[in-house]
């Protein structure tokens, strides 16, 4: 008889086989991180009662065996052999194997040469990823799995980080989003990442097998992955057991179980681990720390009949709600923090009539709200004022410690850090990619080990030996849990680790400090998460400085939210808030519609009031507020846009030129439409992007780290594949237009080849003749002589007249679109100043312009009363001047040139888009931020890529806005 054990990272699986390889028993369940004690236990059982006489072929698998199997001198067998050694033997036919597990996945091909793809460092799109979606959505993955056979729609949410989805999914609640369409959102956000994150550009076609827990519960993520992928795989008999299966049938070595049992019982746990210093040295020192943070009080009086008028401020967070009422002399009289259960209005309305009812005479001054509910929570109880969260935390913090340079907020699930200048804000980080230092992340391991939040993180204080845990995903960081557990280390260890590990990636992964000099030394903590005395001991000892955390710390918006009504209102002043009897009648309708009024097809949620008020949100343009079309006159991105749609086919004389409009195209269709137009071809470009043409393209994608335009190049092919086109024209380029703004003029690595990874990715361009070849437009001469060459390759019979003459045409027509840019924006600025309009410079790279990149972010500038202009129409403005990097990049000097000049220009602000995975702009970034604060002006800092959530790139620009305010109004 044959045994496999396969001890993943959750669960441990198990198989016995008869002499004929049949199965004749099988079991799957969760360890809980008690590994040894389970494979005792059912190994025993099997020698009792399963395998006759107790012997049998044993082998070990998994990701959690190796230890396990070198402990007890079992064999042991990589999991992915184990796979391939299953499939072999029980479906011969399949191509590929998709394996989805508690913290891996996998893709392994076997056809077409044997290769495996596995998760690296996020476990994004993994089981733990699927359990704690459902957990958000309050249901079980069975339910989550019945909830998107309903589904009508899905949403985008990123699947890259287990926690961060929860930014995408929480907006979604709120807004009233069926649970079945975000429980399918959430399935195809795992085939996403599974297809482009692991299989990177080889195709999965052919015979696919599903195997793993997720792939074989969830039967519509099945169907998710059948859709994507058109075919449909199966999900064959013991595809939770298959790398079991495969141990038991490599097994070569007979022993007997209930020995090995006994063996395993008794393997030694050793206290073997890296370990930090202790928080407190002694009692006494935790004793003078605890009294030193209960100083930073708000005076709290009685709410009685006397206090005369209140300010009330109410934060309505992504997953709670806050509300803080004060008096004129800012004390603090009733506060209420919950749940918002994905409907704040109505836990609101409770509160509010809950203070009529217990306060007759209730007189309000003024009513202000804030967080990601604020226009909600604004229009739906006629509150007074809004105010934008980091401001909101800035005056309370202000409060505390009027001469704050740094304050830090760890919510839940969101991470906001602002450097303050000369009373303002000049700089703000915000956690984008990951959450791992958040407190939902705490929350997670607290629940994991059967604690609660709080008594977990009570047990760290006192810890002799924290565990060196690092700072990894929070999904991943479960496996240095676990292995410091085998090691000996106490729970009281473990929570101590988590909470240094909080504060360290708040620090070098948010904020990206180089030391914690650089960030300031009045300081102010504040968020939920503070409350957790081992993180607020960790970061001051991390920091190397005294911080002050409020007692407050969980509702310092509410709280200055209100302190920002109270400073807006003259004595007197009654607000609009509903009266006890309309909140009595109190009623809220809310319909999910898309808008088909521009390209943009946004997904709007419309709330209607009782009284008829209604607001809509989830736009990214005024169209479906006012009905009117969105004004494009001071927005240089739209002019852009309509530039290049202007560029239409002209006669197909020698034939049609397929074009992808992506990276560089953006700038370079003009010239290329011009020369080709003039030779006698039908230039035809790709559509613009959208969301639909990404995943078409998504299969082909070779690297999950590339940035998203240049994945979105791949749905171009596909698209002009699509339309027939049978010649498409790419080139490599290496040089840029020299603007004699730098040191070279270089295109970044990705611009300059990625025609080389479409052709070997692109299955579309078997059919179709791909002209990639390297050519040059920075110097004239060379480029006509080598274009002649190229096309005489593909077109015989072209004259070199031809190629010249065209060549001429296609430079003036650069050149004249290059002015008519410049000409536009000059254009903008002027009306914005004769408007009194803020002009802002929202600088990138050409391909920016394209609106599935920026996700509407100029058009949001625009809502905001804003001019926008970009980079390329200020930047010539300036001449070359020194850098402290090397200037070597054309889109990089432009971006320093718009910089330089934005700081000569008293109304003109930078905000930078900065795409994922740019590698670069690591280096333009500090940059360019350096340019601005030389010059007195705020940086601000816009990252994007394929997730479409706008919630933190409005905070950012509201931010600046206030901030820009603030410095006017002290007359700086």
């Amino acid at each position: 008889m044959r045994v496999g054990l396969d001890i993943g990272s959750t669960t441990i699986k198990c198989v016995v086989l008869d002499e004929h390889d049949q199965v004749i028993y099988d079991t799957y369940e969760r360890h809980g991180s008690h590994i040894t004690e389970k494979a005792q236990e059912l190994l025993a059982r099997l020698a009792k009662e399963k395998v006759p006489g107790g012997k049998a072929y044993l082998a070990i698998s998994g990701s959690a065996g190796m230890g396990l199997a070198d402990g007890c001198g079992v064999p042991f067998v990589q999991e992915v052999f184990a796979t391939r050694v299953a499939a072999k033997r029980l479906a011969p036919q399949a191509d590929v194997v998709i394996e989805l597990g508690g913290e891996d996945a996998k893709i392994l091909f076997l056809s077409g040469g044997t290769e495996v793809r596995m998760n690296g460092s996020c476990a994004g799109g993994t089981g733990a990823f699927i359990d704690q979606m459902a957990t958000l959505l309050k249901m079980s993955p069975e339910e989550l799995n019945t909830a998107a056979s309903r589904a009508e729609k899905t949403y985008t949410i990123a699947s890259r980080c287990g926690v961060f989805a929860k930014s995408d999914i929480q907006p979604l609640i709120n807004q009233g989003a069926a649970a079945g369409d975000i429980a399918a959102s959430i399935y195809q956000a795992v085939v996403n990442q599974t297809i482009a994150g692991l299989a990177q550009g080889r195709p999965i076609q052919g015979n696919v097998l599903y195997l793993g827990g997720p792939l074989t519960f969830n039967s519509e993520l099945r169907k998710s992955f059948d859709q994507t992928l058109e075919l449909t795989g199966l999900c064959p008999d013991h595809s939770l057991h298959f790398v079991a299966m495969g141990a038991a049938f490599y097994a070569d070595k007979e022993l007997d179980l209930a020995q090995v049992a006994q063996t395993i019982g008794g393997i030694q746990q050793v206290g073997d681990y890296t370990s930090q210093p202790p928080l407190f040295a002694s009692k006494q020192e935790y004793e003078d720390f605890h009294a030193r943070h209960m100083r930073a009080s708000v005076p709290c009086v009685p709410f009685g009949a006397d206090v005369g008028p209140v300010h009330i401020g109410v934060d309505s967070g992504s997953t709670t709600v806050k509300v803080a009422v004060i008096d004129d002399n800012a004390n603090l009289l009733f506060t209420d923090y919950q749940p918002n259960l994905g409907n704040p209005l109505p836990l609101i309305r409770e509160v509010l009539l809950k203070l009529y009812q217990n306060h007759p005479n209730l007189e309000v001054a003024s009513v202000t709200s804030t967080g990601y509910g604020e226009e909600l929570v604004k229009h739906a109880f006629r509150g007074d004022f809004g105010v934008v969260e980091t401001v909101a935390h800035f005056t309370a913090a202000r409060h505390f410690l009027p001469d704050v340079d740094f304050i830090i907020d760890i919510g839940g699930q969101d991470m906001k850090c602002f450097k303050i200048e000369d009373g303002a804000i000049s700089d703000i980080f915000l956690n984008e990619a990951c959450s791992s230092g958040c407190g939902s992340f705490l929350q997670t391991f607290a629940q994991a080990l059967g604690y609660d939040v709080k008594e977990f993180a009570a047990l760290g204080l006192f810890a002799d030996k924290p565990v060196d845990l690092g700072s990894r995903c929070t999904v991943f960081m479960n496996s240095s849990v676990k292995q410091a557990q085998k090691d000996g280390a106490s729970i009281q260890n473990i929570s101590a680790g988590l909470s240094i590990s909080v504060v360290k990636n708040a620090i070098y992964k948010v904020i990206r400090a180089a030391s914690p000099e650089e960030l300031g030394r009045r300081i102010v903590v504040q968020g939920g998460t503070f409350y957790n005395e081992a993180v607020l001991r960790a970061f001051e000892k991390e920091m190397g400085v005294e911080v002050v955390r409020p007692d407050i710390a969980g509702l310092m918006g509410a709280f200055g939210a209100a302190l920002h009504g109270r400073s807006l209102v003259e004595k007197g002043h009654k607000s609009s808030l509903l009266s006890r009897q309309e909140l009595l009648e109190f009623t809220q309708k809310t319909q999910n519609v898309q808008c088909n009024g521009c390209t943009n097809h946004c997904q709007l949620t419309v709330s209607t009031f009782a009284g008829g008020r209604k607001l809509i949100s989830g736009n990214r343009c005024e169209k479906p507020v006012t009905g009117k079309t969105a004004q494009d006159d001071l927005n240089l991105y739209a002019y852009k846009q309509k530039m290049l749609a202007s560029y239409k086919p002209g006669p197909a004389v020698r034939g049609t030129i397929g074009i992808p409009l992506c990276l560089n195209m953006y700038e370079l269709l003009p010239f290329w439409h011009a020369f080709f137009t003039n030779l006698g071809f039908a230039v035809v470009t790709s559509p613009v992007s959208t969301r639909a043409m990404y995943i078409k393209g998504q299969a082909s994608i070779p690297s999950d780290t590339v940035c998203f335009p240049a994945k979105l190049a791949h749905g171009h092919i596909r698209a002009l594949a699509d339309m027939g086109v049978k010649t498409i024209f790419y080139p490599c380029m290496s040089y840029n237009i020299d603007e004699h703004l730098g040191d070279n003029h270089y295109n970044c690595p990705v611009v300059a080849y990625y025609p080389e990874v479409l052709a070997v990715n692109c299955p579309e361009l078997a059919d179709i003749t791909f002209i990639n070849e390297f050519v040059g437009l920075h110097r004239p001469k060379d480029f006509k002589k080598k274009m002649h060459e190229i096309l005489n390759r593909y077109f015989p019979g072209i004259k070199r007249a031809e190629v010249d003459r065209a060549a001429d045409m296609g430079y003036a027509e650069y050149n004249a679109h290059m002015q008519r840019l410049r000409d536009k924006g000059a254009e903008i600025i002027a009306a914005a100043r004769a408007e009194g309009k803020r002009i802002m410079v929202l600088a990138g790279r050409p391909y920016h312009v394209d609106p599935e990149v920026n996700h509407g972010i100029d058009a949001l500038l625009c809502r905001h009363g804003a001019a926008v202009v970009t980079e390329d129409s200020v930047a010539w403005h300036e001449e070359k001047f020194p850098t402290t990097v090397l200037n070597q990049w054309t889109y990089h000097s432009r971006l320093y040139a718009a910089a330089k000049y934005c700081t000569t220009q008293k109304d003109m602000d930078l905000v930078q888009l900065v795409s994922f995975g740019c590698g670069v702009d690591a280096i333009t970034t500090d940059e360019t931020r350096e340019i601005l604060h030389e010059g007195g002006k705020l940086y601000t800092q816009l990252k994007i890529d394929e997730i479409t959530n706008l919630g933190a790139v409005n905070i950012r620009i509201r931010s600046l806005l206030a901030a820009l305010d603030e410095k006017e109004r002290k007359g700086e």
